[in-house]
């Protein structure tokens, strides 16, 4: 049973953390299984704002919450704190530096297993006029989106998009358009990431009521790019280009900038293939190293978290492209989901070592903030 961390717990992981920078590449995985949770606990924090578009301190975490079921999506609010989304739980949590997490939401209709369950999370780029908050979960009979008032109903927006134990995809995030983005995996079955008629294996750009985005490569079909396996990362640069990460079977993960109507390969290719039928990715490596989750961008740096490599990986922009990956927190957080940059330039990190594949340490799973200088 999981027991809140004490104080001496959190000053040992900054002095960890302080040195993780330089810390080797050394890939760690394990099979044990989650304990039961005894809810969320708030940790004391700073809540000095920092400078947006400044270089993030990966030296001073603070620790916002920990006790936490499975986080997997995390949107931000314009009002200050965020929502995170409990996987197995279906529950919706309000975190806000210095106060207790607040359960908030539980989406009704969320069937855990797997992969599966409540997954991304994106608010709504006119939350103060409608109150939507947007959320990516598996129910009995697939994967869908629906929105939602946190006083209200959801409303379903699309469904059909297959479920499975692995492969179900789930991050959501709405573009500098105002449309919705969808990563989807390929629920196990490789050739429907090539089936333009399937939402699987895709990235879907849609409307926020769900329909077809206009100006989509094919007209009527939420279908943006196709050929992926199964994409667990978006993230627009100052130019408001698209990346995305994507798990690799067995020898390459990926980073790809995503464009419209462009094949990204699978099941046909895993990795760079030099055949101008499909777009190479940018960035590779070896699933031991990553299986790279959330992405983020800040200024000209992208962070992607990385779960079975246990690291995040930090990846310098020029002109467009990503270079020169460097390890970061190398092993001392365990398997990490989700990377966000908040409105106030700070980084969001979660951890996932409740989910079934992670080596679980006193606390687990928390969130952490770390600043902008």
């Amino acid at each position: 049973m999981r027991h809140p961390w004490r104080t001496r717990h959190f000053r040992s992981l900054s002095l960890l953390l302080a040195v993780c920078a330089s810390a080797s590449l050394i890939a760690a995985c394990s099979d044990d299984q989650p304990t039961t949770a005894q809810g969320p606990t708030a940790v004391a924090t700073s809540t000095a704002p920092s400078r947006s578009g400044g270089t993030i301190d990966l030296t001073a975490p603070e620790e916002l919450v920990h006790g936490i079921d499975v986080p997997w999506g995390l949107a931000f609010l314009p009002q200050g704190g965020a929502l995170v989304a409990e996987r197995d739980s279906g529950v919706i949590l309000r975190i806000t530096p210095g106060a207790p997490a607040e359960q908030v939401y539980r989406v009704p209709g969320v069937a855990a297993a797997g992969e599966g369950g409540l997954l991304g999370l994106a608010v709504s780029p006119a939350y103060a006029e409608n109150g939507y908050i947007y959320a990516y979960f598996t129910a009995d009979t697939d994967n869908r989106i629906v929105r939602f008032r946190l006083d209200g109903q959801p409303e379903v927006l699309f469904t059909g998009i297959a479920k499975a134990s692995n492969h179900n995809g789930g991050r959501i995030a709405f573009g500098p358009d105002g449309m919705l983005y969808a990563g989807t995996g390929d629920a196990g079955t490789g050739a429907a990431a090539q089936n333009p008629s399937s939402p699987n294996g895709k990235i879907l750009r849609l409307t926020p009521e769900g329909q077809p985005a206009p100006g989509n490569p094919t007209p009527g079909s939420p279908v943006y790019s196709l050929g992926h396996r199964n994409v667990q990362g978006l993230a627009w640069d100052s130019e408001g280009r698209l990346y995305a990460t994507e798990f690799g079977q067995n020898r390459f993960d990926e980073i790809n900038r995503i464009e419209p109507a462009h094949n990204y390969g699978w099941p046909d290719v895993e990795g760079i293939a030099n055949n101008p039928q499909y777009t190479d990715p940018l960035i590779t490596w070896s699933p031991s190293d990553a299986s790279p989750s959330g992405l983020a961008i800040a200024g000209n740096t992208m962070y992607a978290a990385a779960l079975r490599g246990e690291r995040l990986w930090t990846l310098p922009l020029q002109d467009g492209a990503p270079t020169r990956p460097t390890a970061q927190l190398t092993n001392h957080l365990g398997r990490l989901r989700t990377v966000a940059i908040a409105p106030d330039g700070a980084l969001w990190l979660t951890t996932s070592n409740t989910d079934g594949r992670g080596d679980i340490h006193t606390g687990d799973d928390r969130i952490l903030r770390f600043p902008a200088r």
